[in-house]
C-alpha cells in the first residue's frame, strides 16, 4: 500500500508559507497535492489566495491546527484527502507550535499517512532572533526572500549554528523543486486531459534545485548502515529506497523511509529477484563522494558471519 506523505510548512508570520505552497501547486506537473491551510482568524484569506489551484482543499478559520484539532481530528481531515491525491501540505499558522503539528502528523493512525517532514520558512529580510526553538523540529529550513538581502552565506552559517547538519534552502519567492519535498508523478501516470501547468515553459517555474546521490549495492551490514543513519551527512534530507540484509535467520528486503531524523522500515518479500540495496538520497550541499563512500562501508562481504542480533536496530524502526 503506497502510503501519502504528509508535509508540514511552518514558519513566523509573513515569512512566505502561501507564496512557497502556490509555488508546489502551480509547479508540480500533474502531482496531486491535498491541502490543509490552517488560517487563523475567521475569513480565510490564505485558503482564497490557493482556490481552484487545487482538487481538495480542506480549510481551517477557527484557530491554528495544533489547537482546534486532537489526532483523531486530523485523521478525519486527512482521510478526506488520502484517496484522491499524492501528497498533503499542511500549512501551518504563522502562531502554530511546529513541534506540535509534527507530533499530530506522526501520531496519525491513518495507515495510508507517512510523515513527509517539516519544512520550516525563514525571512531573510526580517532574520527572527528566538529561531532556536522552531529550528529543534524543522527537517529542513527555506531561507526565503534572499533577493532582498545581502551576506546569505552569513544567514546560512548562522542557521547551522542553531542546527548542526540541518539542510538549508537559500529562495527567492518561495521557489524550491517540488522534488525535494516530494515524488513528483511521473508524465506516464498521469490521468486527465492535458492540463494548463502541462502546457508552461519550464522557465516560468525556476526554483532552487536539490541534490541527489544513487546507491545500488548488494546485502548490508545492519550495524553499519544503522550508525550512517544516525550520523547522516549534513544537508540530508530525505532517503528513500529498499535494503537488502542476509544475515543469519534474517534474510529480508526491507523499504526504507527517512525525512529529517523521522526513519522507518518496512518488510518486503524476499521474493526470487536480484539481492540488492537501491537507495536514493535528496538533500542539499550533499557531499556526493562522502556519501557514496559511506553507504559503500555499510556493504557487508560475509553477511553470514554477522551476529543476527544486529538486527534488532533495524527492526525497532519497523514501521
Amino acid at each position: 500500500m503506497k502510503r501519502i506523505p504528509v508535509v508540514v510548512v511552518a514558519g513566523f508570520l509573513g515569512s512566505g508559507k502561501t507564496t512557497l505552497l502556490n509555488h508546489l501547486l502551480t509547479s508540480a506537473r500533474g502531482t496531486r497535492i491535498g491541502v490543509v491551510v490552517n488560517d487563523f482568524g475567521a475569513i480565510g484569506i490564505d485558503a482564497m489566495s490557493v482556490a481552484g489551484q487545487v482538487d481538495s482543499t480542506v480549510s481551517l478559520s477557527n484557530g491554528c491546527l495544533c489547537c482546534a484539532v486532537d489526532v483523531g481530528g486530523l485523521d478525519e481531515l486527512l482521510g478526506k484527502l488520502d484517496p484522491l491525491v499524492d501528497v498533503i501540505v499542511i500549512e501551518a499558522s504563522g502562531l502554530a507550535e511546529p513541534q506540535a503539528m509534527a507530533r499530530l502528523v506522526l501520531g496519525s493512525e491513518n495507515p495510508r499517512i507517512a510523515y513527509g517532514g517539516l519544512v520550516l520558512l525563514v525571512d531573510a529580510a526580517e532574520f527572527p532572533a528566538d529561531l532556536e526553538r522552531p529550528l529543534r523540529v524543522a527537517d529542513l529550513v527555506v531561507l526565503n526572500k534572499t533577493d532582498r538581502v545581502t551576506g546569505v552565506a552569513d544567514l546560512v552559517e548562522s542557521i547551522g549554528r542553531l542546527k548542526p547538519g540541518v539542510p538549508v534552502v537559500a529562495a527567492s519567492h518561495g521557489r524550491i523543486d517540488p522534488a525535494l519535498l516530494f515524488d513528483p508523478r511521473p508524465r506516464g501516470e498521469r490521468f486527465g486531459q492535458l492540463s494548463f501547468e502541462d502546457l508552461l515553459d519550464d522557465h516560468e517555474h525556476a526554483h532552487v534545485h536539490y541534490d541527489s546521490v544513487e546507491f545500488t549495492g548488494g546485502a548490508m551490514n545492519p550495524t553499519r548502515l544503522m550508525a550512517f543513519l544516525d550520523e547522516r551527512p549534513a544537508g540530508l534530507y530525505r532517503i528513500k529506497g529498499f535494503v537488502d540484509f542476509d544475515v543469519p535467520g534474517h534474510r529480508q528486503r526491507f523499504s526504507l523511509h527517512a525525512v529529517g531524523a523521522f526513519l522507518r522500515f518496512e518488510r518486503l518479500p524476499w521474493g526470487d529477484g536480484p539481492r540488492r540495496t537501491e537507495l536514493v538520497l535528496i538533500g542539499t550541499g550533499l557531499d556526493v563522494e562522502a556519501v557514496t563512500e559511506g553507504l559503500e562501508g555499510c556493504a557487508e562481504p560475509r553477511p553470514e558471519a554477522v551476529d543476527p542480533q544486529a538486527m534488532l536496530e533495524v527492526l525497532r524502526y519497523l514501521g
